[in-house]
């Protein structure tokens, strides 16, 4: 699940590993920046609003 900010919560780090890379593999590399997200909650946004986090949200690892 892709919210404004990352991605949704997990338990533990293989499965924040594993949704993280299907977010990215699934849509990041599928779609282009002006793809709207609309999440189950939260605001709106777009890949490309997002897409530059991706490496911030692997670090930090949530």
């Amino acid at each position: 699940m892709l919210f404004p900010g990352g991605v949704g919560k997990t338990h533990n780090p293989a499965d924040f590993d594993t949704l993280l890379t299907d977010v990215t593999t699934k849509l990041f590399d599928r779609y282009p920046d002006d793809t709207v997200v609309h999440p189950g909650h939260g605001d709106d946004t777009t890949l490309g609003t997002d897409r530059p986090n991706l490496p911030e949200w692997r670090e930090r690892g949530w």
